[in-house]
């Protein structure tokens, strides 16, 4: 996905206006839609950097399951001895 980058900003005084004046009443779409679409990025950029630490998370804990079934079939065979 190509992300454009504006090479001009936005006023000051457009960007501090209240978001009522901002829409159009008849339809309701944003005439500042650009900034809408900013905000949309940056959600989706912080939602992106959750999914990857949660898909780490997840694979940290199948890592640990699996060192859970090794140490308990060590911890079996450690009694299987013992009981000889």
């Amino acid at each position: 996905m190509e992300r454009h980058i504006p090479v001009y900003p936005l006023p000051d005084t457009i960007q501090k206006m209240d978001p009522e004046e901002t829409v159009c009443r008849y339809c309701g779409v944003s005439y500042l839609i650009h900034h809408e679409f900013k905000m949309m990025e940056e959600k989706m950029k912080a939602m992106e950097l959750e999914m990857e630490l949660y898909r780490a998370s997840v694979e940290n804990e199948r890592r640990l399951q699996g060192d859970i079934q090794t140490l308990h079939s060590l911890l079996e065979q450690s009694r299987a001895q013992d009981e000889r």
